[in-house]
């Protein structure tokens, strides 16, 4: 096309007269209507603003450039000044409808009004795009998890054989192009997939659509130092209560107050764990665990103590639990048991007030009223009274005897209980650590994998 407009008006304003003065931008711009316009895109992704677990939406800001051929805006920079390219509003020439078809609300993009149109009819336009899109995400790993999210770009009304798509760079550049991505948030930009389809709906014409798969990963540190390390010191401490005397009561305080404390905190960061409705963390699953493993140590605190604190009112230790826990389990926790039974350091229940029993307490009235009435001399005795005096005195001794025994024997009771109360706890102890330590390694080596594959 040449010039028409007087050679004094500047060449900006000749070319945009020129080229907009009979356009029609309702028309595809194509001279032979057979001619496929094919559109070149490019993602460069920007920043990830936030990912809404709940909801399953993906809110990123990306760079979108795009570029067609228009063959109704082409000109010889020789009759313009050697202009070879010019801005041209956006609404006053043909702009393909490529949409996203992951868009589930419009976001707050700024707007650009002008496309830059070179001289032999490439249309470039570009502007940056906060994109509101839905996607599936997966928060079974959380805090070490992969998020995998797609960006289809596609023609909502023209087919394949009107608009065409394909890559503005190559597939290598688009992958691993942190050029723009601000790197400072949440989330880490892993790599941006790239793939090209056709796809028809119910045997009706192919469209083509552009697949940019945005790939990400969460940066842990803050809900591990937030999160994961209470949880840890928590349990720690658990352990560490195993040895506090199971004879005494501070235990049983210590372990109430431990499961108190972790029900606080699972109160505060429940906020803070993401939630959907179809599934559940598995640090979620970690907390109720450790809830459980609180619960379970507390319940074999109680058992122990109430096993060592109740020796009166319990009979001997029956033979097969002296077999199993004093015997065979001996071997098991040998240097603790070892140690009550050499060294005799198991500390003695107080009596029972019932077995304390007065050495008047097994006498009928006449025994008692004789007992506390007034001796007679033996200078004035006669030998009847000498013969129930004698008779007093054996039954007393008698009566102590029997109570020495009687203390000797709850001593041995209460001895054999509180042995196999410690036996038991130590192999309680014991069992609760490895179901601990299995737990712990299991998770570690789960988050491990999947903080570095």
């Amino acid at each position: 096309r040449c010039g028409s407009a007087h050679p004094s008006t500047p060449a900006l304003l000749r070319l945009s007269d020129t080229l907009l003065t009979h356009y029609r931008r309702g028309v595809r711009p194509v001279r032979d209507w057979r001619t496929t316009t094919t559109v070149a895109i490019d993602v460069m992704v920007y920043a990830i603003l936030s990912v809404d677990e709940k909801n399953q939406v993906l809110t990123t800001y990306i760079w979108y450039r795009q570029h067609w051929t228009d063959e109704f805006l082409q000109w010889d920079p020789a009759h313009f000044d050697n202009i070879t390219q010019i801005s041209l509003p956006a609404e006053s020439i043909w702009v393909p409808d490529i949409l996203i078809n992951e868009f589930v609300d419009v976001g707050k993009s700024p707007d650009v009004p002008y496309v830059y149109v070179r001289h032999h009819g490439e249309v470039q336009n570009l502007k940056p795009i906060q994109v509101v899109t839905a996607c599936s995400l997966d928060i079974y790993n959380f805090p070490f998890d992969v998020q995998n999210c797609s960006l289809t770009f596609t023609s909502w009304l023209h087919n394949i054989h009107d608009i065409n798509l394909s890559l503005w760079r190559q597939p290598e550049l688009v992958k691993f192009d942190r050029s723009v991505f601000m790197n400072q948030g949440e989330w880490e930009l892993l790599y941006v997939l790239s793939h090209f389809q056709e796809f028809s709906v119910k045997s009706s014409d192919s469209y083509a659509e552009m697949k940019f798969y945005v790939v990400i990963r969460r940066r842990p540190l803050f809900y591990t130092i937030n999160l994961l390390l209470p949880s840890i010191f928590l349990m720690v401490m658990d352990i560490v209560g195993f040895y506090l005397p199971p004879n005494s009561g501070e235990r049983v305080s210590f372990k109430i107050t431990l499961l108190l404390g972790y029900s606080v905190f699972l109160i505060i960061v429940s906020d803070t764990l993401p939630a959907t409705a179809v599934g559940t963390p598995l640090i979620g699953i970690y907390f109720v665990v450790c809830m459980a493993l609180l619960v379970i140590s507390l319940t074999e605190t109680i058992f122990i103590v109430r096993l060592v604190h109740k020796q009166d009112l319990q009979p001997h230790v029956p033979s097969w639990v002296k077999h199993l826990l004093l015997e065979r389990a001996t071997a098991l926790s040998h240097a603790e048991v070892s140690a009550l039974h050499l060294n005799g350091s198991l500390p003695l229940l107080s009596l029972n007030p019932a077995a304390k029993l007065n050495h008047y307490s097994s006498e009928d009235p006449r025994e008692r009223e004789v007992a506390g009435g007034t001796r007679p001399t033996p200078a004035f005795a006669t030998p009847a009274e000498g013969s129930l005096l004698i008779h007093s005195i054996l039954h007393e001794i008698t009566t102590i005897r029997q109570f020495l025994e009687k203390r000797d024997e709850f001593r041995d009771v209460a001895r054999e209980w509180l042995q196999v109360g410690y036996v038991l706890d130590v192999l309680l102890f014991r069992a609760y650590l490895v179901a601990v330590l299995a737990y712990t390694i299991t998770l570690g080596t789960l988050w491990s994998v999947w903080q570095y594959a």
